[in-house]
């Protein structure tokens, strides 16, 4: 048992196939901090695994603690973390630079063991995200690279040896694995040995272990056997030298041509600087390689594809000039190549020696290849110090050696290459083909050489020289296959890389003798010092910037400010030798503009530093010194809400109640009128809603439409008072409207419910209301009794009263209830068992009997008795009998939803002849006009019980939303979704809603942020209106619940008075005076409940104005006012010198208080000159909200009854950045804008020489990217007035209306190209796939497919953005359309 230095127990946990030396060096690892010292290929990661299992349980969660395994190389993460996971149960994570690991949370501290590049590592204890004391066991691997400012030596020397040296016990166990401890070109002297590796051992405070030698390692390994390959440079011949001059005036003559070209002096130097680098690459291969792989080369260079170039600021220029000189090369190279059939490289490599085609040292490659023809299963790397060189060689043995040998090559290249980048799937797929043989030869840079585990090889060629003997020990470490060979290509006549061969050779048994011999030797502290610089550490959290870190967090800090395409922010520096200064100016958006500093060397670093310090104090770096975009983008959307899309449905407490029959109840009573706005034969009756609770103000005089089958019913409620029922008198009430509903809703007597067999007696919440017909007008008004008591026939029958039947002279008529008088069947609902339909009886038809003749369809004449015997086999006994005027009961339909088209047969509902023979009377006496009006009933109700929802929900806030008054109806309107299918929804209120909230938002943020960027800023207010923040908002508010998503459905809608089949209703209490009741569940996504959110906050706006609507917001959660701040920042002097205030002035018809805020409306973030403290993006941030706002205002009491859709579309046409540019254009603004960007002064000109007099400046007519600057500008001018008028809008709208007209109106609206074939498709049934795009040569390509009626019409646009070109081929697609439309037609 071992005691770390934490005073932790540790014991030993070997696997059980580790090898002695393994076995050996953990026990030392166990005891203290050490460096295994093994070649390449003897299992030191399985050392490594052995430690972290013997620490296993102190770093099994819940523990505090985790071990880290720090790999130099992206590509060796993933390899490690797997191979950690595969031989212990510790949790593993895997973390690197492109996985945007910036923030450390509680999810990252769920892994046990992190396996990660180092700078993650240096980043997290920079920023106290991470500390040393949490760090159980740090794993080194390749860790030779802990040298001078490499990412290992910094945490080592800025955090291991700082907590050494203040006594610390909480250090973790360091643990470092390499194949050579030494990373430097060979050496003779042992003592030079020595004193390398004595500074490793000092960096990491730990010692070298390593076996006395090779012969121990390989009884388990086999070694590679060294061999040299001598190739002579005087076998090539003179031509190259001839070629190489000629390549020199080609570019000559190239670069004399940029000279003359109209272009800025910095793209003409950027394209120079290009094309020397091409050059440069050229001439290597045509003297090293010759001249085919020259022209490979050119080729490569040639090919018109974007991914070749990954040069930082490679532009549209410099990639022309490039390809122009690479294709001329190309041209030059090809045409000292012979041609033809007859002639191929391969054929005859001595004379391609001669000829200059190949070099010696390529055939002394080839020959060296071939030699191992015989080979089986061959894997061989070939390492080159060139990715140009690894490309063409690739190409050239793919061409010699297929027809030979089968072999296949390929080559990988780092993935942070700037030119023909591999992406790490592409590097990992070759590897993962190179160990299963599909691929024979890779071609490799020195990225091969460290760390990852490819075991099959068994031939290894180093083309080029190794530069250390770190790298020659790694790469010979590569061939790991018994009897593989390491070959050494060296020129025949250098004997000083013969002697470096040999010294490399040698290398091994000297540093492993160094290394035993001074075993015993301590290792010495570093002490506190950083490399002997100054650095910064913030009190609070520890967290620190070091002289050498602090360029990087500068111009990190700088990365995250606003930017566009045409200026990236960055610190410009401007040092003066005379004096001894560095003067650093920083970019528009940060809070510090200038640094000043003075001393004699590392000035530029010393500003970086000073000016991270300033950063700090003023919060725009935080306590963990990271920019303070990076914390605001670290919060969660989601808030730590997480949102169940299962929610409850209210119900409004006035129509629910129980059952009380032991007494009286007063009822109050809204009397329903039905309104035909059509002619039809049957008039609808009024109808009584008698409720126990008063319903809210809102209900007691109101009117909305129903959509009829023949036209708009216009429905009437109002308050007429109350009046009291007996127990008896409800009961009988509930049975009417119980069964009437029914056979209504059932259309069938074999499916009713007979009586009140379901109705609720128990005293559980049911719909407690009654629908009762009634007589008279609203100031004559009475129940109906008569018909109520028509439920009750079959009771009452026998006791009703003919004399005055009899005294007419009417006899009795038969039906199946038996012999009934004639008056019983006048206004009856009957029912015909023979087919089981259902009919009202208007009276008997005089003259018609069962023997009368009448014509069927065929025009054929038979009397009714032959009909009904022939159609459903029934004789008629009584055909004397005259026959009975019915009509089909009313089909109930839900006459809420939009556009809803009846068929012929619901239009008819024409009378038939009905043998009362057949009939069975149900109710009697009851009109066909009660019947007719409780068929419009539950979507009344409906709609009743939707607004009384709505009312509850205005009626919750309280403070001070007292006093706002909004109708239900608008509230209504703004929880009702588009899928409810309604004539109103939340579509035009959440328009409205979403631009208030963000302009709101915007003002709020804008005035309390005065110092912030304009990035900054955005990311807040997103915080502010995104969709997760309203979900959670309106869900802490119970909204959810008053959301109505689905249409009207008359299958789950429940009668008043029984039991309801789809859950039962339970109270909720949603405040002190507030109650409503629920019944089961249903899906809401939390876009939804946003949408909704936005919606009220539109309805709050439309209806009781900005202040009702704030304090909405307010009581949601959301705190913003609209207080005047001023608006305090560094003003410029001397406005006008920078701009025409009195021709802007003018042309936006205001004068400026503070003329300062024109230059910063105007001013770009390109343009970095001290005078000018700011530039325009917080403006355009604030004006951005302000125009949206005014724009959407404007349209919306414009066009009141504008479907909700179309006001959203209006919107989108007007409120674009096409729309703004196009009018900063007419207005001459391009001409103001204060800029020192080439590539904005470019489009701008590219721009201006297009014919745009025919492009409005509204819709999507442009068919060209327009510089979003113009855009930028309106909104930033608009911001500007904004703030000068003191938050004046009208104002704003009023100055800037004549620049962004004409204003896009109903005649004028263009829709988006992309919505209108969505429509289209979606009409019609046609198909659209999802839209491809890509990018190629500069340009986006956007490809749009639909299948239309087996006809597929498919378009491919270009343009410089996706967005357009993805608009251009939709309009394309559009246009194909409609032209094929137009020719079937």
């Amino acid at each position: 048992m071992i005691m770390d230095e934490g005073d932790q127990k540790l014991m030993a946990d070997p696997l059980s196939f580790a090898r002695s030396y393994q076995l050996e060096a953990l026990e030392m690892a166990l005891k203290d901090n050490t460096i295994v010292f093994f070649e390449t290929g003897t299992g030191k990661t399985l050392i490594a695994i052995m430690l972290l299992r013997s620490y296993s349980h102190l770093l099994r969660k819940p523990a505090p603690y985790i071990a880290v395994f720090l790999v130099p190389k992206v590509i060796l993460v993933t390899q490690q973390s797997e191979v950690v996971a595969l031989h212990t149960d510790l949790k593993v994570g895997k973390y690197y630079g492109e996985m945007g690991v910036d923030f450390w949370d509680e999810a990252t501290w769920k892994r046990e063991v992190l396996v990660m590049t180092p700078q993650i590592l240096l980043d997290a204890l920079t920023r106290t995200f991470l500390r040393l004391d949490q760090i159980k066991v740090l794993i080194f691997d390749e860790c030779h690279n802990a040298r001078g400012k490499h990412q290992y030596a910094c945490i080592m020397t800025e955090f291991y040896h700082r907590e050494l040296a203040s006594k610390s016990r909480q250090l973790p166990r360091v643990f470092g694995m390499t194949a050579s401890p030494i990373k430097a070109k060979a050496s003779s002297s042992a003592e030079a040995y020595w004193k390398q590796i004595n500074e490793l051992e000092n960096l990491m405070h730990s010692k070298v272990f390593t076996c006395e030698s090779d012969a121990i390692l390989a009884r388990y390994i086999p070694f590679s056997t060294p061999k040299l390959k001598e190739y002579s440079e005087k076998d090539n011949p003179m031509i190259l030298e001839t070629l190489e001059e000629d390549l020199q005036k080609l570019a000559d003559k190239h670069v004399s041509a940029l000279s003359r070209s109209r272009i800025s002096d910095s793209v003409a130097e950027s394209a120079k600087d290009k094309l020397k680098k091409v050059l440069s690459t050229i001439t290597f291969c045509l003297t090293d390689l010759g001249i085919w792989l020259a022209a490979k080369a050119a080729e490569v260079y040639s090919r018109d594809n974007g991914t070749i170039f990954m040069w930082a600021e490679m532009d549209t220029c410099g990639e022309r000039v490039v390809k122009a000189f690479s294709s001329d090369a190309l041209q030059f190279l090809c045409a000292r190549i012979p041609t033809g059939p007859k002639w191929l490289i391969p054929n005859d490599l001595r004379a391609n020696l001669t000829s200059g085609y190949l070099t010696s040292k390529i055939i002394c490659l080839v020959e060296t290849l071939l030699e191992y023809r015989e080979l089986k299963d061959l894997r061989c790397i070939v390492f080159v110090e060139r990715i140009v060189t690894a490309i063409v060689i690739r190409s050239l043995l793919n061409e010699l050696l297929p027809e030979v040998t089968g072999w296949r090559t390929e080559y990988t290249a780092g993935h942070a290459s700037r030119f023909l980048s591999q992406s790490r799937r592409d590097q990992q797929k070759i590897v993962d083909d190179f160990r299963k043989g599909t691929v024979n030869i890779i071609i490799a840079t020195s990225m091969l050489e460290e760390g990852l585990d490819v075991q099959t090889c068994n031939l290894v060629i180093r083309f080029d020289p190794s530069a250390t003997i770190c790298s020659f020990i790694q790469s010979r470490g590569r061939a790991r296959m018994q009897n593989s060979d390491f070959v050494l290509m060296v020129k025949s006549d250098d004997l000083s890389a013969i002697a470096r061969v040999n010294n490399y050779l040698a290398s091994g048994s000297m540093m492993r003798q160094e290394c035993l011999s001074h075993a015993d030797h301590p290792c010495e502290p570093l002490g506190k010092e950083m490399h002997g610089e100054p650095w910064y550490e913030v009190e609070s959290t520890g967290a620190i910037v070091t002289l050498s870190s602090s360029v990087a967090l500068l111009y990190f800090y700088c990365s995250r400010l606003p930017s566009d395409r045409y200026f990236k922010p960055y610190p410009l520096c401007n040092v003066d030798k005379v004096l001894g200064s560095c003067t650093l100016q920083l970019p528009h958006g940060c809070p510090v503009r200038t640094i000043t500093v003075s001393g004699t060397k590392s000035l530029k670093q010393l500003a970086c530093l000073e000016a991270c310090k300033e950063l700090h104090r003023v919060r725009a770096l935080t306590d963990n010194l990271v920019p303070d975009m990076v914390e605001e983008e670290k919060e969660p959307q989601e808030f730590g809400y997480e949102y169940l899309d299962e929610r409850a449905r209210y119900f409004p407490e006035e129509l629910i109640g129980s059952h009380n029959n032991k007494s009286s109840m007063v009822y109050f009573c809204y009397l329903i009128e039905l309104e035909q706005k059509f002619h039809y034969d049957v008039k609808p009756q009024n109808i009584v809603l008698a409720v126990h609770k008063m319903l809210h103000q809102d209900l007691e005089d109101f009117d909305f439409d129903l959509n009829a089958d023949r036209g708009k019913l216009i429905v009437h409620v109002k308050l007429v008072g109350h009046f009291t029922l007996t127990p008896d008198e409800v009961a009988l009430c509930q049975q009417f409207e119980i069964k009437l509903f029914n056979l209504l809703l059932k259309c069938n007597l074999d499916k009713l419910c007979e009586d009140d067999q379901h109705s609720r007696r128990d005293g559980s919440a049911i719909f407690n209301y009654l629908l009762i017909p009634a007589l008279g007008s609203r100031h004559n008004l009475s129940i109906d009794w008569g018909c109520i008591n028509s439920v009750l026939y079959y009771k009452n029958a026998s006791l009703i009263n003919h004399e005055k039947c009899s005294s007419s002279g009417v006899t009795g008529v038969h039906t199946k209830n038996g012999l009934v008088c004639p008056c019983v069947l006048q206004n009856s609902l009957v029912c015909t068992p023979h087919n089981g339909a259902l009919y009202c009886v208007r009276g008997t038809l005089d003259g018609v009997c069962g023997n009368t003749y009448f014509t069927i369809k065929d025009k054929e004449r038979i009397t009714y008795k032959q009909y009904y015997k022939e159609r459903h086999g029934i004789s008629l006994q009584y055909e004397r009998e005259s026959l009975l005027n019915g009509k089909h009961i009313f089909t109930v339909h839900s006459c809420l939803q939009r556009c809803r088209t009846p068929n012929k047969k619901e239009l008819s509902y024409s009378s038939c002849e009905l043998p009362p023979e057949l009939c069975m009377i149900v109710m009697s006496p009851i009109s066909i006009s009660t019947i007719y009006s409780f068929s419009f009933l539950p979507s009344v109700m409906h709609r009743v019980e939707s607004l009384l929802i709505a009312a509850n929900l205005k009626s919750i806030p309280g403070g001070g939303m007292r006093n706002v008054e909004i109708p239900a109806i608008k509230v209504l309107e703004a929880i009702t979704t588009k899928k409810c299918q309604e004539e109103l929804h939340l579509e035009s209120l959440e328009t409205l809603g979403d631009s208030f909230l963000k302009y709101a938002a915007t003002q709020q943020l804008f005035k309390t942020h005065q110092s912030r960027h304009e990035g900054l800023l955005s990311l807040k207010r997103q915080r502010i209106i995104c969709n997760a923040a309203l979900c959670k908002l309106g869900c802490d508010r119970n909204i959810p619940g008053f959301i109505r998503t689905e249409p009207f459905d008359l299958k789950t809608w429940t009668i008043p008075g029984i039991a309801c089949g789809y859950g039962v209703l339970k109270e909720e209490q949603l405040s002190t005076t507030r109650k409503v009741y629920t019944r089961g569940s249903r899906q809401i996504k939390g876009k939804t409940v946003a949408d909704v959110v936005e919606a009220l906050i539109g309805a709050y706006l439309s209806a009781a104005g900005e202040v009702a609507a704030l304090s909405f917001m307010v009581w949601l959660g959301i705190e913003v006012n609209f207080e005047t701040i001023p608006y305090t920042r560094m003003f410029v002097t001397n406005p006008e010198m920078h701009v025409n205030i009195g021709y802007l002035e003018s042309l936006l018809g205001y004068n400026f208080q503070d003329a300062s805020l024109l230059v910063e409306a105007l001013t770009h973030g390109s343009y970095m000159r001290p005078e000018i403290p700011g530039c325009y993006q917080r403006l355009e941030f604030l004006g951005d909200a302000v125009l949206d706002y005014l724009i959407t205002v404007h349209l919306y009491h414009n066009y009141p009854g504008l479907s909700p859709g179309m006001l959203t579309d209006l919107r989108s046409a007007s409120v674009n950045n096409d729309c703004y540019a196009l009018s900063a254009i007419k207005a001459g603004l391009h001409k103001q804008i204060l800029h020192l960007s080439p590539d904005l002064h470019r489009h701008i000109a590219e721009t201006m020489g297009k014919d745009l007099q025919s492009v409005e400046t509204y819709g999507w007519e442009s068919e060209m990217t327009l510089p979003k600057v113009l855009g930028d500008v309106i909104e930033s001018l608009a911001g500007a007035i904004y703030v000068d008028s003191g938050h004046d809008k009208e104002t704003v709208f009023r100055c800037m209306k004549p620049l962004l007209d004409p204003l896009v109106t109903l005649e004028t609206l263009r829709l988006h190209p992309k919505r209108e074939l969505n429509q289209l498709c979606q009409k019609e049934n046609y198909t659209m796939q999802k839209p491809v795009t890509s990018r190629h040569d500069g340009l986006a390509y956007a490809t749009v497919e639909v299948e239309a009626r087996g006809v597929v019409h498919k378009e491919t646009r270009s343009a410089k953005d996706k967005k357009l070109a993805e608009r251009l081929a939709c309009k394309a697609v559009l246009k194909s359309l409609k032209e094929s439309v137009a020719a079937g037609s």
